[in-house]
Order: C-alpha cells, then sequence, then structure tokens
C-alpha cells in the first residue's frame, strides 16, 4: 500500500477518519508526536522545543540562533527516515513536510465549511457558536501559519498542497474514508524508481540541511539525483565567502554529489543574511526600568553580534524567560514591582541554568553578597564599561553552553 498523509482542518471528524483507514488498511500510525520523539533522538533537543516549531509564536531570539529553523530541519529528517518505512498513515502536521515529488503518497485533506465545523464543536465539546467560532478560528490561524511557513501559501486549506480533498459536511466518515481507500488502490501511486529516488534525495536533503543548521546556516535546500540546490534568500553582504563556505560543509556529506547555489527572489531585500555563531551569546534577557539605558544597551551588543531582548520589569522579564528560555539574563536590582533580587531569586528556582549578571547603580555590599548567594554569575556596577560587559557574557555564555553539551552528549 502506498502511504498516505491526513492533514484535517478542525471539527471535521479528522481523528475518525483516521482511525477508519487504519481499520481499513492496516497501515501504520505516524503522529507528530511519532516525529517529535524521533527528531529529540536524532537530535538531543527537548521534545517541547521542537513541538514549538508547529506553532506561529516564534522567540524573540530566533533572528540570532536559528532555532526554529534547525528545529524544521530535524522534524523533517525524523519524516525522511520513516519514510522508509512502508504502509504508512502520518496524520497532522507532520505530512506537510513531505515533498511533492514522492509521488507513491497520497495526501489527503479534511475540509468543512463553517457552519459544519460550528455544529461539531458544539456537539463535540459543549461549546455556544460563539464560543466555537472563536476557537475554530485561533486554530485556523496555526494551520494557516505553519502550512505558510512551509509553502508560502495562506489557504491551509489550498487544493494545490494535496492530492484529495473532502468536504466532510458532505461526506460521513465511512465514506470519506472509502474514497480515500479506492485512491491508495490506483496505479498512479505505485511506487515507482523515480519515487523512491525522490525518498531518497529528500532523506539526503534532509541531513544536508541538519548539516547547516549546526554551522549556523539558514539556506533551503533542495536535492534531486543526489546533486544539490542551495538557496540564499537573504541579503549577504560577502556572498563568496559564504558560498565557498556552504560548499565546504554540504561536500562532508555522504551521498552529495554536486552542490549548485543560487540567489533567492528575497535576496536583494534589506534583511541581512545571518548566520548563527555559537560562541557568540545570542539568547541575552536584558532587564531594567530605563527604557533609554536597555535599549541602548542592546544595540550596542548588536554591534558585537550579540543577540538580545528587552524587558523593562519584573513580571515581564519571568513571562518572557518562561517561554523563550535565554540563556543570560543582565538584571537591574532596583526596579519597581518585582526588584531584581526577587527575579533572581525566581529565575534560580525555576530555570537555574539561565546565568544572571546582576547590574546596578545603588547597591550595597549586603545586596552584592545576596545575589551571589542566590546563584548570580556575576554583580557589577553602573556605568558599566561596555567590554568588560561583553568579556563577562561570554564567560556566562561558555558556561551555559558546557552545561548543555554535558545534557546532550553532543
Amino acid at each position: 500500500m502506498p502511504c498516505v498523509t491526513i492533514f484535517s482542518s478542525d471539527f471535521c471528524n479528522g481523528s475518525s477518519v483516521v482511525k477508519e483507514v487504519l481499520d481499513r488498511t492496516g497501515a501504520t500510525l505516524v503522529t507528530e508526536n511519532t516525529i517529535i520523539v524521533r527528531a529529540s533522538k536524532l537530535s538531543g533537543m527537548s521534545e517541547e522545543k521542537l513541538e514549538r516549531a508547529f506553532l506561529s509564536k516564534t522567540s524573540v531570539f530566533n533572528k540570532f540562533t536559528h532555532e526554529k529553523e534547525l528545529s524544521l530541519a530535524y522534524l523533517r529528517l525524523a519524516v525522511a527516515e520513516i519514510l522508509s518505512e512502508h504502509k504508512l498513515l502520518i496524520a497532522g502536521y507532520g505530512g506537510l513536510l513531505i515533498p511533492r515529488a514522492i509521488t507513491h503518497i497520497l495526501h489527503v485533506c479534511l475540509v468543512g465549511d463553517m457552519a459544519y465545523r460550528i455544529s461539531v464543536a458544539i456537539e463535540n465539546q459543549g461549546l455556544n457558536e460563539k464560543e466555537a467560532l472563536k476557537m475554530i478560528k485561533e486554530l485556523d490561524i496555526e494551520r494557516a501559519y505553519w502550512v505558510h511557513t512551509l509553502y508560502g501559501v495562506k489557504e491551509p486549506w489550498d487544493p494545490s498542497l494535496y492530492d484529495l480533498v473532502i468536504p466532510m459536511g458532505k461526506s460521513n466518515v465511512k465514506e470519506a474514508a472509502s474514497l480515500i481507500d479506492d485512491y491508495l488502490q490506483k496505479d498512479i501511486l505505485k511506487s515507482t524508481n523515480a519515487s523512491k529516488q525522490a525518498v531518497k534525495d529528500f532523506l539526503l536533503a534532509s541531513r544536508v540541511a541538519v548539516a547547516l543548521g549546526h554551522a549556523g546556516h539558514d539556506v533551503d535546500v533542495i536535492a534531486s539525483d543526489s546533486r544539490l540546490l542551495l538557496t540564499i534568500n537573504k541579503n549577504v553582504l560577502m556572498l563568496n565567502r559564504l558560498q565557498e563556505e556552504l560548499k565546504e560543509i554540504t561536500g562532508k556529506v555522504e551521498g552529495v554529489e554536486s552542490v549548485e547555489i543560487k540567489l533567492g527572489s528575497n535576496f536583494h531585500e534589506t534583511d541581512l543574511y545571518r548566520k548563527y555563531d555559537f560562541n557568540v551569546p545570542s539568547k541575552v534577557l536584558l532587564v531594567d526600568d530605563e527604557c533609554e539605558f536597555v535599549q541602548t544597551l542592546s544595540e550596542r551588543l548588536l554591534l558585537r553580534d550579540m543577540g538580545s531582548a528587552v524587558a523593562h520589569d519584573g513580571e515581564s522579564a519571568l513571562a518572557l524567560i518562561a517561554e523563550d528560555e535565554p540563556d543570560v539574563l543582565v538584571l537591574d536590582l532596583k526596579m519597581p514591582g518585582l526588584d531584581g533580587i526577587e527575579v533572581l531569586r525566581r529565575v534560580k528556582k525555576t530555570r537555574p541554568d539561565v546565568e544572571v549578571i546582576m547590574l546596578t547603580g545603588h547597591g550595597s555590599e549586603t545586596d552584592r553578597k545576596t545575589c551571589l548567594q542566590l546563584g548570580a554569575f556575576a554583580y557589577m556596577h553602573k556605568p558599566v564599561d561596555i567590554e568588560v560587559l561583553t568579556a563577562t557574557l561570554n564567560e556566562a555564555n561558555k558556561k551555559v553552553q558546557e552545561k548543555k553539551k554535558a545534557q546532550t552528549g553532543n
């Protein structure tokens, strides 16, 4: 049996259709969680971090770290390895990671008009009509973001992405499953030498994307008959040097026969290509209620290739830490509301691996001792010498990265 992917809009009885198709075909179910678990084992990244790649919210540090792009590379690699197996039903977001060049895979989308979906939501969730409509719109935004991330298409149910689109308001579960089963029997979905090669190319492209991601690069990768095409989609100041580095990295991946590099349609935009330097702090959170000071500090760090985000109070800082996991915190001691000592105490309780540099213009010797006892990496006075702060940030970041390597074994 060929493989099948099923991507469903919410409240279209997608899980029931998946179960019915599994019963009819005896296929092995591959869920988003299956892919995440495999990607986690391949990468050493946490399952939680990989799961975030499916969501529209992106870390404030991502423009410096490319973590989301690296997560996507590993998710693709997990899917590519799974495709070496047979008789699969891939349900959910993961099926859209598969290139359309692999022709022995049937891509199915289950849709429904809003009235039908609202009725299902009311029945299944006990919601009223207004609540159902709000939930459906929010869930559709997430699906639209995922599809747009992968294909630049705004409509998540765009027919060009699928082989079969089934309107569930007009088909019941058994009818939909029967239609899918019928399509799976068609000769056009039989495995061919070309489609088998496409699977191998997908696996090779995924491996190359991972290798480039680990070197800090973010480019589009396509493979065809073991030949690679890399596309640079951002403006580059030293293009020749970047091309040489990309070719050097990809040439070391087993199975690569040749590498071609081209410039994408967005190459001449003002957004510059930025390679992620793993040795430079790129996840620094600056917390200070003096807005002008902290913004200037962020800009000065950026000139030194250090990526940072800014928060102006303790509560905002704690919320951002919970969501975006900075590596190093530069924290003002005296702030309205939660002061720096209380933020330090809470951070070390919930995120002990975050290194905290205290920065103050009014602190006492008692404050210094308290901060260091609570686990602060350093205690510094304003006005701070930017070179001294930079050196301290590098030391703190080095400690964080060494801990991460020890934890993951990478």
